[in-house]
């Protein structure tokens, strides 16, 4: 008998996760809610580092981003509340739910640094997962998308207009499908 957790990692509407990110939700006993969600921001992440090919001079690990998306928000497992309600405990709790886990700082890092895309050290991959975090319910975040741009520009040394009118037409491609992520998620 399949579980909600097991259709959750399994429902064909989106691209799977990484098959070591759904054996360690099906170990840790993740909610089927928050396994919908990640497969959401992953889908976006697939998304926008696709696009990103665009861009042949910006250096960045596809599999990085996409594994820091599948796992971003692993600790709501710990801290369940913020599955449905604004909070942050989760970021520290699920960096350090995922080193426990034997997964490489460089991957686990991305629990933590989500939702704090201004702070010093800030990689491509870090906003690349911080913007499929938000866009993938099609919320625009404006700040964020600039940090992107700015890197991009001095990445591909194209025009910041140029490159700001690229990025908000797929940002706005994404956000036109977010009602079937979201009606994804409220499955679970």
């Amino acid at each position: 008998m399949q579980t909600r957790l097991d259709h959750a990692l399994t429902d064909p509407s989106l691209r799977e996760l990484p098959a070591e990110v759904n054996d360690l939700l099906r170990n840790l006993q993740a909610p089927p809610r928050l396994a919908a969600h990640l497969r959401a921001v992953h889908d976006v992440a697939h998304e926008l580092t696709t696009w990103l090919a665009t861009y042949p001079e910006v250096r960045f690990n596809r599999k990085t981003v996409l594994y820091g998306a599948a796992t971003h928000d692993i600790g709501k497992i710990i801290h369940i509340e913020e599955l449905s309600r604004p909070g942050s405990l989760h970021e520290k709790a699920g960096e350090q739910l995922l080193l426990e886990a034997g997964v490489a700082p460089q991957l686990a890092r991305f629990a933590a640094t989500h939702a704090s895309w201004t702070e010093p050290g800030i990689t491509v991959e870090d906003l690349l997962v911080s913007l499929a975090d938000k866009v993938w319910k099609g919320k625009r975040v404006r700040e964020l998308e600039q940090l992107l741009v700015d890197q991009l520009v001095i990445a591909s040394g194209q025009e910041s207009w140029q490159v700001f009118l690229d990025l908000d037409d797929q940002l706005g491609k994404l956000a036109e499908s977010a009602g079937a992520r979201l009606d994804f998620q409220n499955l679970y």
